[in-house]
């Protein structure tokens, strides 16, 4: 398969995945779709670290945007050799993966982190905004006879631990993709564009 081919196939599914952690991350500060949380700074500090609108999504749409334009990238001085300055356009691409790579780990992590420490909410046995699971270390997970211990936002639990699992995943796959790209620049970059001077 040709590896010009294959990188604009992993730039068009990592697009996609950019444009749902967006989403994703937008949701997060609408519990419900009630804006008054977010004006009121009510939410969990880690909904506002941003990691699914820049990490996961701008980050990430950097090598997207670079792979699926790569059959127009070309650069000189390899000596003439056929295909040789697509050959670098392939190499340069590994470092576009490498800024997806590094955009999808902090969504991965600040997610992971939105799922351990739970959601900020107004607890009825304190009468107050606080972080109710924080001591479980995720074991709040779990336990759903506990999440009613939040009554504001109305379901905040069920909302974080979705949209955060979500971007969980989402950052997972755009790594992996990534990473898969990584190899596949440096392979295309040292073997040529296409295997067996195909043109693309």
């Amino acid at each position: 398969m040709c590896f010009g081919r294959r990188a604009r196939c992993i730039g068009y599914k990592l697009l996609i995945l950019a444009l749902l952690c967006i989403v994703a991350n937008i949701l997060l500060y609408f519990p419900n779709g009630e804006t008054r949380f977010a004006s009121q700074h009510h939410l969990s500090k880690y909904v506002e670290c941003l990691h699914g609108i820049v990490g996961g999504g701008f980050l990430v749409l950097i090598p997207a945007a670079v792979l699926i334009g790569l059959h127009n990238d070309n650069c000189c001085g390899c000596f003439g050799r056929e295909n040789c300055g697509k050959s670098c356009a392939m190499l340069s691409s590994v470092l576009a993966a490498f800024i997806g790579i590094l955009g999808s780990a902090y969504c991965i992590i600040i997610s992971a982190l939105g799922l351990s420490h739970g959601p900020y909410c107004f607890t009825h046995l304190g009468r107050n905004w606080v972080y109710p699971f924080t001591g479980s270390s995720g074991g709040y997970l779990f336990e759903y006879s506990r999440w009613s211990e939040c009554q504001e936002p109305h379901n905040i639990v069920q909302w974080n631990v979705t949209l955060f699992s979500i971007l969980l995943a989402l950052g997972g796959i755009e790594f992996i993709l990534c990473f898969i790209q990584i190899i596949n620049g440096i392979l295309g970059g040292l073997c040529g564009l296409c295997c067996g001077h195909e043109e693309v």
